[in-house]
């Protein structure tokens, strides 16, 4: 088993790679890793000296000093490196880069000299490491005017802001999910090469991005209807436009009962895309769920009795709760990575409608179990 550390573990990379290495225990230890430990020689030595595999991801992007960026990022570097010097350890490091390497400005010049600085190490002691030059990051809970311009117009669009574009040109985009896969990969492998460029798995104009996020907005979270998503990458843009909707004050969205003489009927899902349907009662008291999905898009409908559903996000204890009530048929969606259940509150039998966008496959189920 690999014990693996992370610096900048709280970051939006480093919170989307701790999460995955959990999902294999088998496989990793994860070391818990505080920023503060930069400034503790004493507890900086304690995380690197326990650790076989070390991914630096610590680093500042933003500023209105760029030296500061500079001096910031340079100044990580090198007290990781003094800390694996005095402690005479030889773990795996992967450092993340940036494909800014070679733009005349001083981010990407300190990512650029905080690689080679490792790498120098890295060569005199005869340790392995991977220089990752890493294209532009999209994803889940990446931080609004900071990781990306997708978080950005992704957050001002779910919360009725318009977007604005400054400059209309070509990102090279990878998806934090893929990023995090090919990490797997390279630390398995034990990959070493100074100057590892991860390749993007798609290229899209600004211009591009905002329609495909409006879209999403006007049909998903204006009126509640799945949108077509025709590649992996519109389904990671759709995944990723979710988790910036307050669910809070969303969910449970309620649908139109419409009845006459032969009884009711209810809309439950109204899809551009594909998927499964299925049906479930749940007797009182039973609790069903308790698993996360990464990658599924899910809706459960109560159409009959009383649930009560929870959701959490991984790594947070914050608990959200939604009352519904098949009397007022309601529905509730599951953003990725949050563990999430239905429970039968009422005292008569619970009718649920599921619909998951694409059919359960065992050998690729994407379900992972954790309590809420």
């Amino acid at each position: 088993m690999l014990k693996v550390g992370i610096t900048g573990q709280n970051g939006f990379i480093g919170t989307h790679l701790y999460n995955t290495l959990g999902l294999f225990p088998n496989e990793f230890e994860r070391l818990p890793f505080d920023d503060c430990f930069f400034e503790n020689e004493k507890d900086l030595d304690n995380f690197v000296h326990q650790c076989d595999v070390i991914i630096h991801l610590a680093a500042m992007n933003r500023h209105d000093d760029q030296e500061v960026i500079y001096e910031t990022n340079v100044s990580l570097v090198q007290k990781l490196i003094n800390s694996l010097k005095r402690t005479e350890s030889k773990p795996h490091i992967l450092m993340s880069s940036s494909s800014q390497e070679e733009r005349d400005n001083l981010y990407g010049k300190s990512k650029k000299q905080g690689r080679e600085n490792i790498a120098k190490w890295a060569e005199a002691v005869g340790a392995k490491f991977t220089g990752l030059v890493i294209p532009n990051v999209f994803g889940p809970f990446g931080h609004p005017y900071y990781n990306s311009v997708i978080a950005t117009f992704s957050h001002q669009l779910a919360n009725g802001e318009s977007p604005q574009i400054q400059v209309d040109g070509e990102l090279e985009l990878i998806y934090v999910g893929e990023l995090v896969k090919v990490l797997l990969d390279l630390i398995i492998k034990k990959v070493h090469d100074t100057k590892y460029i991860i390749p993007h798995t798609k290229i899209a104009k600004v211009s591009e991005l905002l329609t495909l996020l409006k879209g999403y907005k006007e049909q998903y979270q204006d009126r509640g209807e799945i949108p077509s998503l025709n590649s992996n990458f519109e389904l990671n843009l759709f995944n990723t436009f979710r988790c910036y909707m307050d669910i809070n004050n969303y969910f449970p969205v309620k649908s139109p009962r419409y009845t006459d003489a032969r009884g009711s009927f209810v809309e439950v899902v109204r899809l551009g895309i594909g998927g499964q349907v299925s049906f479930s009662t749940t007797l009182p008291n039973v609790t069903r769920g308790n698993h996360f999905h990464t990658r599924k898009i899910e809706r459960f409908t109560v159409i009959k009795g009383k649930a009560l559903i929870q959701l959490r996000r991984i790594g947070s204890n914050e608990v959200i709760n939604f009352q519904l009530d098949g009397n007022e048929p309601a529905y509730v969606d599951m953003p990725i990575w949050y563990t999430h259940n239905i429970k039968n509150t009422g005292d008569d039998v619970l009718y649920t409608n599921f619909w998951i966008n694409e059919p359960y496959n065992e050998n690729d189920s994407d379900t992972y179990f954790e309590n809420v």
